[in-house]
C-alpha cells in the first residue's frame, strides 16, 4: 500500500531525527579535544571546586586526590577519559553542562543518554541529569543552583561496554541541562568513560563522530588557547606565539581574534612565551619580562602594556580564554 504524503513526511522526519547530523547535544563526547592538558595527566584535588579537564567536561573527587587523563580508545585516533583511583577516595564525578540554546527543545520530551563505561574495581556507575534553575547557571559543587531531572545506575564490568537510559525531561527544563556520572570508593585502578551521547527520543542510536575540526570549533565557543593543540597552557618556549610591537613611547598592544564567537565574554590569562608565567609577556629584544594588561569581548581580546616599554621592541605571549558554564 502506498504511503500518503503526510506519512512519508513523518517517516522522513523520524529517520533524520535518528540518523541525521548533530543529533548529539554532548560536545566532545568522544574525548578527542583536550586543549587544557593535551593528553597529560591531571590531578583533581579532593573536596575542591570542580575542575575542567578534556574540553567541556569537568571532574571532582572526595576523600583523596585522584588523577585523570585522556587515553587511547578502541582504535587509532579515538579516545576515552580515565580516572585512576587512590586509597581513601570516597567519590569521583565527571560532568558535562549543556547551555540553554542547545537543550531547550528537550523540554517536555524523552531523551536518551548513551555511554561507554568500564571499571576495574567497582560494579556501579550512577548517572544523574539536572536542569539549571536559571538560564545557563548551574552553581558550584558546594552551592549548586540546579534541579534534578532523573537518576539511575549502570551495572558495569572491567570490559568497556555501551549502556543507555531514557530520561523524561520536564517542561521546566528550558534553562540548560547537566549530566553527571559518579562512582563511589574508587580506591584503586581505573574508571573509563567514552562516547557519551544525549539525543532526542527514546531510541539509542550509534555514537555520532564529528570531524576533529568541527568538534574543536564547538569546544572553542567555551575555551580557546593560542597554543598549538599539542602544547599545554603555561608551557615555556611554546610555539604559535603572538607578538605585540612597541613602536613609540611607552605602550605596546596586540589584538587576538578568537576563531569562533565565545559563549560569553571570557576570562582570559596571558602567558609569557619564554617562562610560562601568567599575566606577563617577553620582550625578546631586551630579554626582559613585562607585565601585561587585558580586556576581553566575545570575539577578541586586547592585551596591553604601558610601562617599561622600549620603542621598536617585540613582546611575545600566549593567551587562554574561558567562557565555561
Amino acid at each position: 500500500m502506498a504511503l500518503t504524503k503526510t506519512e512519508v513526511s513523518v517517516l522522513a522526519d523520524n529517520v533524520f531525527s535518528n540518523v541525521g547530523p548533530f543529533k548529539n547535544r554532548i560536545i566532545n563526547g568522544g574525548m578527542a579535544i583536550d586543549q587544557r592538558n593535551a593528553g597529560a595527566t591531571q590531578t583533581f584535588t579532593a573536596a575542591a571546586a570542580l575542575a575542567y579537564s578534556v574540553d567541556r567536561w569537568y571532574g571532582y573527587c572526595t576523600g583523596a586526590n585522584v588523577t585523570g587523563a585522556r587515553v587511547a580508545g578502541a582504535t587509532t585516533g579515538q579516545f576515552r577519559y580515565q580516572f585512576t583511583g587512590a586509597s581513601s577516595v570516597t567519590a569521583i564525578g565527571f560532568g558535562h553542562r549543556i547551555e540553554q540554546l542547545n537543550s531547550a527543545d528537550f523540554s517536555g520530551t524523552t531523551a536518551t543518554l548513551s555511554v561507554d563505561l568500564a571499571n576495574s574495581l567497582l560494579t556501579t556507575v550512577t548517572w544523574t541529569a539536572y536542569y539549571a534553575n536559571t538560564a545557563d547557571t548551574f552553581g558550584t559543587l558546594a552551592s549548586p543552583t540546579r534541579t534534578q531531572i532523573a537518576t539511575g545506575t549502570f551495572t558495569v564490568t572491567s570490559t568497556v561496554t555501551r549502556y543507555n537510559a531514557q530520561i523524561s525531561v520536564p517542561a521546566a527544563a528550558t534553562t540548560g541541562i547537566e549530566v553527571v556520572f559518579t562512582v563511589g570508593a574508587q580506591t584503586s585502578v581505573t574508571w573509563t568513560i567514552g562516547n557519551v551521547r544525549l539525543e532526542a527520543g527514546s531510541v539509542a542510536t550509534p555514537f555520532e563522530r564529528r570531524s576533529y575540526g568541527q568538534e574543536l570549533a564547538l569546544c572553542q565557543r567555551y575555551y580557546f588557547k593560542t597554543y598549538n593543540q599539542s602544547v599545554v597552557p603555561g608551557a615555556s618556549s611554546s610555539s604559535a606565539t603572538y607578538r605585540a610591537r612597541a613602536y613609540a613611547g611607552s605602550y605596546a598592544a596586540a589584538v587576538i581574534q578568537f576563531p569562533v564567537l565565545m559563549r560569553a565574554a571570557p576570562t582570559c590569562t596571558v602567558y609569557n612565551s619564554e617562562t610560562g608565567a601568567t599575566n606577563s609577556w617577553r620582550d625578546i629584544d631586551s630579554s626582559a619580562n613585562r607585565t601585561a594588561g587585558l580586556s576581553t569581548a566575545l570575539d577578541s581580546a586586547v592585551t596591553t602594556e604601558s610601562s617599561s616599554v622600549t620603542a621598536n621592541t617585540t613582546n611575545m605571549f600566549q593567551i587562554v580564554a574561558s567562557a565555561e558554564l
